[in-house]
C-alpha cells in the first residue's frame, strides 16, 4: 500500500472515534455524527480495495516481466 493510502487510512481509523466522542469535552456524544462514522467504514473499506487492487497490479506485472525475460 502507498504512503499516502497509509496516511489516508489513519485518518479514517482516527475519525471513527470522533464521531462517537467529543473531542473538545471528552464526553461521549448522545446523537453521534453518523454522516463521518459511516464515512470512515466507507473509506477504509475502498482503501484496503484499492491497495490491494493496486498491489495486484503490480505482481502481476512483474510476473509478466520476469516470463518475458526467460522466454529470449
Amino acid at each position: 500500500m502507498d504512503k499516502y493510502l497509509t496516511i489516508i487510512l489513519i485518518f479514517m481509523v482516527v475519525g471513527i472515534p470522533i464521531a462517537w466522542v467529543s473531542p473538545m469535552t471528552g464526553e461521549v456524544r448522545e446523537q453521534p455524527l453518523l454522516p463521518l462514522f459511516y464515512g470512515s467504514i466507507g473509506g477504509i473499506i475502498f482503501i484496503l480495495f484499492y491497495g490491494g487492487y493496486k498491489d495486484k497490479k503490480a505482481r502481476e506485472k512483474l510476473n509478466a516481466k520476469r516470463k518475458r525475460s526467460k522466454k529470449k
